[in-house]
């Protein structure tokens, strides 16, 4: 399908889906020429700065017990596993919990996020930092530092996506993977436009856009509800994965 890419964000996204199957969304898509989506999809109906929203610690979950046992099933297939050498992971706006494997150990697992308090009850991680990504969307690592970054249900947030994810690319390892899960929940006052206006099969082609256009992603997949297993009239939890090119391929 090819889409122009003149066309705003909501007129992209109506003429881009081929079905209402979440996992179809992606494949075969022809991507505009340009990134679709305009500053205004990106606004949000509470301006205030995010670390006063972000100040008390929230110690909840933020979807419901089936959606975290698919998300945390999800994670022991596609991770590596636990305890395996020099593998490292950043999980971005993370908090008090990241919904890895029970047990799961890394010899480097980075937490970034708003509240100290919460990262500080984050046992999975082996060191944390606090940033606000939409004040400052640059992550302060090297180059190809991490195999695997995760994002659970934050994604509608970033103000800045395309910065973020160009980041991500550049710290991500050669054949590293990103995982970025979402749901049908937000804080929708801190929630992008864009987000908050289209419905779970626009989120995937919204997140799929943020892989293709920072460069550097294999094309994006995307993961509905994670596990069959899981009815999805209970679960609405999806996901947009991407590896980072290898360096032959983006040299090709």
């Amino acid at each position: 399908m090819t889409t122009s890419g003149a066309l705003g964000g909501k007129s992209f996204l109506a003429s881009a889906r081929p079905s209402s199957n979440v996992e179809q969304v992606l494949k075969n898509l022809e991507w505009p020429g340009q990134f679709p989506f305009k500053e205004e999809d990106f606004q949000r109906d509470d301006v205030s700065p995010d670390s006063l929203f972000y100040k008390a610690p929230r110690f909840v979950t933020h979807i419901d017990d089936p959606a975290i046992a698919a998300l945390t099933m999800f994670y022991s297939r596609v991770l590596p596993p636990s305890n395996s050498p020099g593998v490292s992971i950043l999980d971005i706006c993370s908090s008090w919990i990241s919904h890895y494997p029970a047990g799961y150990k890394q010899e480097r697992i980075v937490g970034m996020g708003m509240n100290e308090e919460e990262l500080k009850r984050n046992s999975v991680l082996t060191e944390y930092l606090v940033q606000d990504l939409n004040g400052n969307p640059e992550l302060p690592f090297e180059d190809n530092s991490f195999d695997i970054i995760t994002n659970v249900v934050s994604v509608d947030y970033l103000t800045k996506p395309l910065d973020v994810f160009k980041e991500m690319s550049r710290i991500l390892k050669p054949g590293g993977q990103a995982i970025m899960s979402f749901s049908d929940r937000c804080f929708w006052t801190k929630a992008i436009s864009i987000w908050t206006s289209t419905d779970d099969t626009d989120h995937v082609l919204i997140v799929g856009s943020y892989f293709h256009y920072a460069g550097g992603f294999e094309p994006p997949q995307a993961v509905s509800s994670f596990l069959l297993q899981f009815p999805k009239w209970l679960l609405l939890l999806h996901g947009v994965v991407a590896f980072r090119y290898l360096l032959h391929s983006s040299e090709s």
